[in-house]
């Protein structure tokens, strides 16, 4: 019986892991990192274990569980992170999802020619401004990495793409030490300061360690950097599972969340407290052709199930959605994208990114993005669930109409339909008849008058002229240092 007073709004999620599964997984983890152990060649971070009482050998650490599940202890359960003014943006925990772009490609594909090219600042600066005006996307990665541009010095100009076309939170990667260092000195010119950058983050440092099993020195400091701010990052391990981990799915999550943890161990360690996201990326090697695919359904059941497992640590965890296989916008493309987006919102990630990608990576999509963020808005209302009330049950009206009346025009329908209905931008539901006289206009041809408009018309408040000019000298000077490091 459901009384008047009675309300219930239920998110549906799913697990994949049964608890019992979850614990022979993280069983499983902790004996990689004390019995196998992990290649670290930084000595800070050597030195840091060796002083929790890990046994080193060489390079060779092998950390018993209970520092592991010290440092699991004063984690943070999770955090806000907050968009370039200053504004409270995400609440990173339980079970909120948001979505972001795509990163790192380092071919684009034209949002208004179609062409493919190799990417350059231009497209940065495209890919941030679209991302800002799509109402799905939540946050942004810098869309691709930059071929014209010094190689050394291609974090800078992501950064300053990303941070000057766009007002929402940024997840970077940096390319070396010290381009992780001067982004962080960007980001704390438009903050304000350092001081209020830690108050109110708006980035995430994004160090990517190898599998199987190693920190390399440059990882392991950048992520030692990014603790000792305080700042939240992420440490993603990326497999290619049959290759770089076991052919087995358990295998695999077994592998990669050793190295997670072997990231949040060097966090807490560093700066006890660190916000921290577990994480892992899983690729899948296809046997046929050695690729690394995107969109294979394994690639997002196993991200769901390290869901399962970040939440057995109650820790904000990562994602993997919206990008595909396919190498245009086609149908290949569409259910890829849906297919991840929706099982990865359904599995409860937390921060999902690559909302963009084309061929498995490799190329970067303003189109992709545009349907990634419709198909989002749908995933969105989906996992929203139903809010039952004594209101919305609607027990009264359905007695006042009674048999063979209708609900149109009734205020009942007027105060609920707005909020209870989700109305598409892209998805054609006219009938035949009329979408043959508008003109027949495909999906991708909706996508790309969109891209226009967004183009022509949206505007992020520019950055104050003096900022501006601080991330150009930081750029500027930090290029000259980093290719004469490089030389």
């Amino acid at each position: 019986m459901i009384h008047p007073s009675f309300t219930v709004q239920r998110s549906p999620h799913f697990s994949v892991l049964s608890d019992d599964q979850v614990c022979e997984i993280h069983r499983a983890s902790l004996e990689v990192l004390e019995k196998t152990g992990y290649k670290i060649e930084s000595k800070a971070a050597v030195d840091l274990l060796k002083q929790a009482g890990a046994r080193v050998n060489g390079n060779i650490v092998k950390t018993p569980r209970h520092i592991v599940e010290g440092c699991l202890r004063v984690a943070p359960k999770g955090f806000v992170l907050y968009d370039r003014a200053g504004n409270r943006a995400l609440e990173v925990e339980g079970n909120k999802s948001y979505f972001g772009s795509s990163c790192a490609s380092p071919n684009t594909k034209d949002a208004l020619t179609g062409e493919v090219h190799p990417t350059t600042v231009q497209d940065l600066v495209r890919g941030a401004l679209i991302s800002d005006a799509l109402p799905n996307i939540d946050f942004i990665m810098p869309m691709g990495c930059p071929q014209d541009v010094a190689a050394q010095a291609a974090d800078l100009y992501e950064f300053e793409a990303a941070v000057t076309h766009s007002q929402k939170p940024i997840i970077f990667i940096a390319y070396s030490l010290e381009g992780h260092q001067m982004v962080y000195e960007m980001a704390a010119e438009v903050a304000g300061g350092l001081d209020r950058l830690k108050e109110r983050p708006f980035i995430i440092g994004y160090p990517e360690p190898i599998t199987p099993l190693i920190y390399n020195q440059e990882t392991a400091d950048k992520l030692l950097y990014t603790a000792g701010l305080g700042m939240p990052l992420v440490a993603t391990p990326a497999s290619n599972l049959g290759a770089t981990t076991p052919a087995t799915m358990a295998g695999t999550l077994a592998l990669l969340n050793a190295e997670s943890l072997m990231g949040l161990v060097l966090a807490q360690l560093k700066n006890p407290g660190t916000p921290y996201i577990m994480s892992c990326f899983t690729g899948v090697m296809d046997m046929s052709s050695g690729v690394c695919s995107w969109g294979a359904p394994e690639f997002s059941l196993m991200t769901a199930a390290y869901g399962d497992i970040a939440r057995f640590y109650d820790l904000p965890n990562w994602g993997t959605a919206g990008c595909s296989d396919a190498k245009t916008l086609d149908q290949q493309a569409a259910i890829e994208c849906t297919f991840s987006s929706l099982t990865q919102a359904l599995s409860g990630a937390n921060i999902i990114h690559d909302v963009g990608d084309l061929d498995h990576g490799m190329i970067s999509s303003a189109e992709m993005l545009v349907m990634g963020d419709e198909v989002i808005g749908m995933v969105k209302h989906f996992i929203q669930g139903i809010e039952v009330n004594a209101d919305t049950i609607a027990r009264g009206i359905i007695e006042k109409i009674g048999p063979g009346g209708t609900f149109l025009l009734e205020d009942h329908t007027y105060r609920h339909f707005k909020n209870e209905l989700w109305f598409p931008t892209l998805l054609a539901r006219q009938d035949y008849q009329t979408w043959k006289t508008e003109g027949e206009i495909t999906m991708e041809q909706r996508i790309r008058e969109k891209i226009k408009e967004i183009l022509a018309t949206h505007k992020v408040p520019p950055l104050p002229a003096s900022t501006l000019a601080a991330i150009d000298r930081i750029k500027t000077e930090g290029e000259k240092e980093l290719i004469r490091h490089a030389s």
